[in-house]
């Protein structure tokens, strides 16, 4: 089945759908593998990856590249962050075409001035609502595949206030939008006004500030939460600096060359090696991953001192 055809069938079911960040198609790897059923990729971890803050540096051509690569790695639907949509109407038009190509089932495109800046930032700005309306349409227009999910993002709250918001979300669906999407929720009273007083328009939540099991409750249809880059950032730099100061990271933090590898499909190489009669590899990953364990056992032996 098509991913733009298993979110349709998702959003249509009585469950909203849970899609946590991922940077790159390892972390998308890594949400299937433990059960997650769509994932999102993130603008601003996308940026991020390439050493900028999320202020709308990144190419349409870079958010692609990184869509692709994700949209392969998973037979799950992948959701997209396509910022403004790069222009005006025509230049969207060429957006979704883009990202439909590139095999996600979704993207969304928000209401800001070009450049943008992340959600939560000082200083972004918002297009006057008919020009947002002109965006979506022209979206619908370039999709082939009526089943491409198509997300109307409004950061209007920050800026112009919350009927605002309202009013253009609002304007959104009515122009076609099959969802809306309010950035800069920052509290338990915005997601229950936001779930109030837009109660009968399919909606999506960004953030960790309430369980997926509250917002299913209140009638979300997707959640993209779980944030992968504030995770990392944390986790890495803790390691880093331990290696700074102790001379090595705890073993106890790592896991494996071939737990990575087994997510990333290693078996299939290896298969695909023995069918092909490209190599004969003599060991299968279980093995190798014995082999594995022994040698990190042995290293831990030697970097720790014995006891007296």
């Amino acid at each position: 089945m098509k991913a733009t055809t298993q979110l349709r069938q998702m959003l249509a079911s009585d469950r909203m759908v849970v899609a946590p960040f991922v940077l790159n198609a390892l972390h998308a790897r890594i949400a299937e593998d433990v059960g997650h059923q769509a994932v999102y990729m993130t603008g601003a971890g996308t940026a991020a990856e390439r050493g900028f803050p999320d202020v709308g540096l990144l190419t349409m051509t870079e958010m692609v590249a990184n869509a692709k690569y994700i949209a392969d790695a998973v037979n799950i639907p992948v959701i997209c962050d396509a910022d403004t949509g790069y222009g005006n109407p025509l230049n969207v038009h060429r957006t979704v075409r883009e990202y439909e190509a590139a095999g996600v089932a979704a993207l969304h495109l928000e209401d800001q001035v070009f450049p943008k800046k992340c959600g939560f930032f000082a200083g972004k700005q918002v297009v006057p609502a008919e020009e947002h309306v002109q965006k979506i349409r022209a979206a619908l227009d370039a999709r082939t595949d009526p089943d491409f999910v198509i997300i109307a993002r409004c950061d209007a709250y920050a800026v112009t206030g919350w009927e605002d918001t309202v009013r253009r979300c609002r304007a959104y669906v009515e122009a076609g939008a099959d969802l809306v999407f309010v950035d800069g929720i920052k509290s338990q009273d915005d997601i229950q006004r936001y779930a109030a007083d837009l109660a009968d328009v399919p909606r999506m939540y960004n953030g960790d500030l309430a369980t997926t099991q509250t917002m299913d409750e209140l009638g979300y249809k997707i959640m993209i939460c779980g944030s992968t880059i504030w995770l990392i950032y944390k986790q890495v730099r803790a390691a880093y600096e331990e290696l700074m100061s102790a001379g090595k990271v705890d073993p106890d933090r790592f896991g494996t060359r071939w737990d990575v590898a087994s997510v990333l499909g290693l078996d299939a190489i290896y298969e695909l090696e023995k069918k092909y009669g490209v190599q004969d590899v003599g060991t299968d990953v279980a093995g190798l991953a014995a082999a594995q364990a022994a040698q990190m056992a042995a290293d831990a032996a030697v970097l720790t001192p014995a006891d007296d």
